[in-house]
């Protein structure tokens, strides 16, 4: 591990911030802070903190020593100087005295003693900075260092390492105890360039920013020449099939098997979004015959328990062409996980004498031997974080079992970490979308009903793939919805196309569980009189686009056993042809009768079907050129046109948006056509 501090990026920050009347030594503190979170092998997602000792003025005006330390909440990569809030220095250290302080008093006077009363809590490691003297204090999870106290001999490992250099603090739960034990242990010697938390991570610190970083550098430098030396060879490959099943076809049937039914919605399902990761050194470990021992012995730090729970779920390697074996086996895994979960929560809830709440007991991590592992989460953030983890912690996990075993801290640890409140405050507690832990899949995506649909979709919080023949406004409007929006550049026509759009989507997410079916193109002539190629190119695009991916929606959603919803955009020709308009109106009535009989056959899967039948929306379809030859040909304003209906209004995308938006959430509704045109007694269905 190399120092990546760099004087010239110092002197710039400094100089930004003294615009803002930053001091120096603060910015300092943001740049090297930054360094350290933006390396994963150091820092992952909220992890770590740091902090600096220095003056400020108050809000009265009187010059006060504080500690500037990171604020719950803040990612280090990005941190500001906001993120860095300002705790009277003083008050801080005479608690050091006291004998005991419970979890919500330390919160309650860390929050009294803040300079800027609207500043986020301090770290519930703030104690831990407050207590040791030095002026700069950095602090992670560093892999290398785990890897070296996750033994059962960590703490003679580490002093063999570091030879005096670090002091070694036994395990205990972060907080005030830790903070007492490590001031004392400090104490012993003052001389230490920083400690080590057996178990848990690493603390260095130095007088200035760039000695405290570098320190950091150097030790976890040591951990890694350390982990180089006397290795032996992990893991031994357990036996695999010949040809493992794809991604694309393990994927749903993972998800739907880590579903669970809403008790409180029929019809319902809290489903997880997935991140699949794999490589040499995943393959390596979840293909190992004794992965049950290693990946099941715990975390590797305490802070990863909230993210990833304490084990992940291990299931049967799945192979080509036995989806049903492979779906029964994790249902059965996924069983057992959860009862060994619930008895776990009632053995040690016990001991606390029945004072929580068990939390959910699905799985956030799944290993599939023979083709790597799944972070699962709400949200595709959420994955990706337990994915980042996972990840990490089969790094560290690795490297502990070659030079040794990996021994992380007890059951009860693990239960007092994860069950903690001030562990569980990170996570926020934000309501929830309506379309949380859902994946939808727009076609036509680059046209004006398909932008606004995804758009309403993502804000109803759905994940969101886009398929469309327009590569670059697809890639725009993906971008646009920012997250985690995936574009399919496709022509739907193409059967195997959209499989492998399908395809990439399940990769990407796990699954599909809204599909909205809109392609489409007005096609004209007199029926009696138009080409054949003219019809037969309306009815692949306008009919049989619709067919494929339908047919996909119901290959994904089957494997999930999640149901789902299929929305057709019909069009009211459908039902109300115009003159001229059979090659389009012809397509679109055989696909409205493709949604009801979607419907009457998918069903009993809990798979609605449903169409929107809207007129006269400004998009592909209607052009502007188009607009003005018809309001013409009847006398009108092209808003007189657009707007000529019962109602007098002019319907907009957004207005079909919603309606597919209505019919995403609809969970009882099936076989139904909405109309979205103003009024128009001729497309009215009954």
């Amino acid at each position: 591990m190399e120092s990546a501090w760099v004087d010239r990026d110092v002197a710039a920050l400094i100089d930004r911030y003294a615009k803002d009347g930053v001091p120096a030594e603060l910015a300092l503190r943001v740049y090297t802070t930054r360094l350290l979170g933006s390396d994963p092998k150091l820092v992952l997602h909220g992890g770590g903190n740091t902090s600096v000792k220095t003056r400020v003025r108050d809000l009265l005006g009187e010059d006060v020593e504080v500690l500037c330390v990171k604020g719950s909440g803040w990612d280090m990569a990005r941190i500001e100087p906001a993120g860095l809030p300002a705790v009277r220095l003083d008050p801080l250290k005479t608690l050091r005295s006291r004998e005991a302080l419970s979890d919500e008093d330390m919160v309650r006077i860390q929050r009294a003693l803040l300079i800027d009363p609207m500043a986020p809590n301090p770290s519930v490691e703030t104690l831990l900075h407050a207590f040791l003297p030095q002026k700069f204090v950095d602090h992670t999870h560093s892999t290398a260092v785990l890897s070296l106290t996750d033994q059962p001999d960590g703490a003679a490992v580490c002093r063999e390492v570091y030879d005096g250099r670090l002091g070694v603090v036994p395990y205990l739960m972060p907080g005030f105890r830790l903070a007492k034990k490590a001031a004392a242990i400090h104490d012993v010697d003052p001389s230490v360039e920083g400690l080590i938390l057996l178990k848990h991570g690493i603390f260095t610190f130095g007088h200035t920013a760039r000695e405290a970083y570098e320190r950091m550098i150097e030790m976890v430098s040591l951990a890694e020449a350390r982990l180089r030396r006397g290795r032996k060879a992990v893991f031994a490959t357990a036996q695999l099939p010949q040809r493992a099943a794809s991604v694309a076809e393990v994927a749903p049937i993972v998800r739907g098997a880590c579903s669970r039914k809403d008790e409180k919605i029929e019809g319902a399902y809290r489903r997880p979004i997935l991140e699949f990761r794999t490589g040499p050194g995943i393959l390596n470990y979840v293909n190992g015959a004794d992965a049950a021992r290693y990946a099941r012995a715990g975390v590797v730090t305490p802070d990863h328990t909230i993210r990833t729970k304490n084990w992940p779920l291990i299931v049967a390697p799945p192979e080509a062409g036995k989806a049903g074996e492979f779906q029964l086996a994790i249902e059965a895994a996924v069983k057992s996980f959860v009862e060994n979960y619930q008895a776990y929560f009632a053995r040690n809830n016990l001991r606390c004498n029945h004072d929580k709440r068990m939390l959910d007991p699905m799985p956030r991590v799944v290993l599939v031997p023979g083709l790597g592992l799944f972070g699962l989460g709400r949200s595709k953030k959420d994955a990706r974080i337990a994915a980042d983890l996972a990840e990490s912690a089969v790094a560290t996990i690795t490297d502990a079992e070659a030079i040794g075993r990996f021994e992380p801290i007890g059951e009860a640890e693990m239960f007092d970490v994860e069950y903690w409140s001030l562990e569980q405050a990170k996570l926020g507690k934000e309501p929830e979308q309506p379309l949380a832990g859902q994946v939808a899949l727009v076609t036509g995506a680059a046209g004006a009903i398909g932008d606004a649909t995804a758009r309403a979709l993502a804000g109803a919080g759905a994940e969101i793939a886009l398929l469309d023949l327009d590569e670059e406004r697809v890639c725009a409007l993906a971008a646009d919805i920012g997250g985690a929006a995936l574009a399919l550049p496709c022509d739907a026509t193409d059967s195997r196309r959209v499989r492998a759009a399908f395809d990439a989507a399940v990769a990407g997410f796990g699954g599909v569980d809204i599909v909205v079916s809109n392609a489409g193109a007005a096609w004209q002539g007199r029926i009696g009189e138009v080409e054949e190629a003219v019809l037969r190119r309306s009815f692949e695009l306008n009919f049989f686009a619709h067919q494929f991916v339908a047919q996909n929606a119901v290959r994904v959603m089957l494997a999930q056993g999640t149901g789902g919803a299929l929305l057709f955009n019909v069009s009211k020709q459908a039902v109300n042809p115009g003159v001229d308009f059979g090659p389009y109106g012809l397509p679109k009535a055989a696909t409205l009768l493709l949604a009801r009989q979607y419907a009457l056959e998918y069903g009993k899967h809990g798979i609605r079907a449903n169409a929107v039948n809207a007129d006269r929306i400004r998009s592909g379809l209607l052009t502007p050129e188009l607009i003005a030859a018809r309001a013409a040909a009847r006398g009108l304003s092209e808003r007189e046109y657009m707007a000529g209906n019962l109602l007098g209004r002019q319907v907009t995308a957004e207005d079909v948006a919603r309606a597919f938006l209505y019919h995403a959430t609809a969970l009882k509704t099936t076989a139904d056509v909405t109309t979205v045109d103003g009024g128009n007694i001729a497309a009215a269905l009954r």
